[in-house]
């Protein structure tokens, strides 16, 4: 097999050992990934079809979208898949931080505090909250204040010293699924449970939120299904199926996704209008497609990990380790090998493969970040994208993945493109 791929694919023996090792974990991982996304795609099935989603339903409106029975229906089956009360997806949010953000604004006041229970949040809702920077219009701008409980050295929740963080303005807990630009474990759907059962029991009057983001339909529940009062996350992430052009979806229980809703539009027109214009097929088709691209994006996580720790890299997660998300982390360690890499990657995409990625500054990032991934959306990591900060240590993080296949390309011709430059 090794001589095969140096012929075919021109490899070095060193990238071809790679290349071996990896395909041979991702066979044995197969076998464990397939149950779950066989049960994910029955329970997309099963919303659909008790929505009773129709032909007409896929088409769209225009103006205020009164009577949209299209918008509502991908509403209701939202809310099934999420395992909750109400759900409102919509084309209208211009990123997860938008309908994150739309959440606690709707379900926080002035005076009101909230609790990040793992650890600090992602950089584009830090100035949401107004940890850093307290910019105009944040929530420290409003008078919410908010404190931060780390996860422990293990990636777990600290329960025990959340007591004396709660006071009687403690409205919200907030978790993030993801493990954002930090290297360490990303937070299970277990962990999830058992926070819920132990905040419900020492804090029943405080609302719990989950920043969904990478992690719908990796594991074979949601943070609804467990108790988890609300959540967002976005379209041109795992639920639009890469083919959502844009937009981010809010679920929960009926009272607070009402509240979100009335802060992504306006009091009193909550979620009742929106024209959904010709969006409503691809969303709904995006929504159908998820489980099958999440199970192509945690393949192309378990080829990547395997890969590139047989080069010598380190991971996270690493090959065999539970996912509960869609991002693999690479430790490079080296400003220099992180740019190759990145560039590597961008030469194995299929749109903008002649363009050579360089950092720069984002809105919302304290640091540079460089981004790889042809996409056919703009930003959809969902597809197959890899992006991280400038700063030690020199991580990339990876996610998403139409095919496979495609990512294992993107891979090699990372791989080469360290080698070239005498880095691997």
């Amino acid at each position: 097999m090794e001589d095969r791929f140096l012929s075919d694919l021109n490899l070095s023996a060193k990238i071809a050992d790679a290349l071996c090792y990896a395909e041979q974990v991702l066979t044995k991982q197969t076998c464990i990934v397939n149950p779950i996304i066989e049960k994910n795609h029955q329970r997309v099935l099963k919303a659909f079809q008790e929505a009773r989603v129709s032909a007409y339903n896929l088409n769209g409106t225009t103006g205020y979208g009164l009577g949209d029975s299209g918008r509502e229906k991908l509403d209701t089956v939202t809310a099934s898949i999420m395992g909750t009360e109400k759900a409102i997806i919509r084309h209208q949010f211009v990123s997860g931080t938008h309908a994150i953000a739309s959440a606690l604004f709707g379900v926080l006041r002035p005076g009101d505090h909230f609790i990040s229970v793992t650890g600090m949040p992602y950089d584009t809702l830090q100035q949401v909250i107004g940890i850093k920077n307290n910019i105009s219009g944040s929530l420290a701008d409003w008078g919410v204040s908010f404190n931060i409980l780390p996860l422990d050295a293990d990636s777990q929740i600290q329960m025990e010293k959340l007591a004396a963080m709660v006071n009687p303005q403690t409205k919200l807990f907030i978790l993030q699924r993801s493990k954002g630009y930090e290297w360490r474990n990303s937070v299970s759907i277990a962990q999830i449970s058992e926070f819920v059962g132990y905040a419900k029991t020492h804090f029943p009057e405080i609302n719990i939120f989950v920043d969904n983001c990478y992690g719908e339909l990796v594991e074979d529940r949601e943070p609804g299904h467990v108790g988890v009062d609300l959540l967002a996350g976005s379209l041109i992430k795992n639920l639009g199926g890469t083919l959502a052009p844009t937009g981010g979806y809010i679920a929960g229980r009926e009272d607070l996704v009402t509240k979100a809703a009335a802060r992504f539009t306006a009091p009193g027109i909550n979620a009742d209008v929106g024209a959904t214009l010709d969006n409503l097929r691809l969303m709904y088709q995006g929504l159908y497609f998820s489980p099958l691209t999440v199970s192509e994006a945690i393949k192309a996580a378990v080829f990547s990990s395997a890969f590139w720790s047989r080069l010598g890299f380190e991971v996270h997660p690493g090959p065999v380790d539970l996912r509960t998300d869609i991002i693999q982390a690479v430790k490079l360690n080296s400003k220099e090998k992180m740019l190759a890499f990145c560039q590597g990657l961008q030469k194995g995409s299929p749109i903008d493969s002649h363009v050579l990625p360089l950092p720069s500054e984002m809105p919302g990032y304290t640091d540079e970040v460089i981004m790889a991934g042809g996409t056919f959306i703009q930003g959809a990591t969902s597809e197959f994208s890899a992006d991280g900060p400038i700063r030690a240590p020199y991580a990339v993080y990876m996610q998403g993945a139409i095919s496979h296949i495609y990512v294992k390309n993107a891979n090699i011709s990372a791989a080469q493109m360290l080698e070239q430059n005498h880095l691997l």
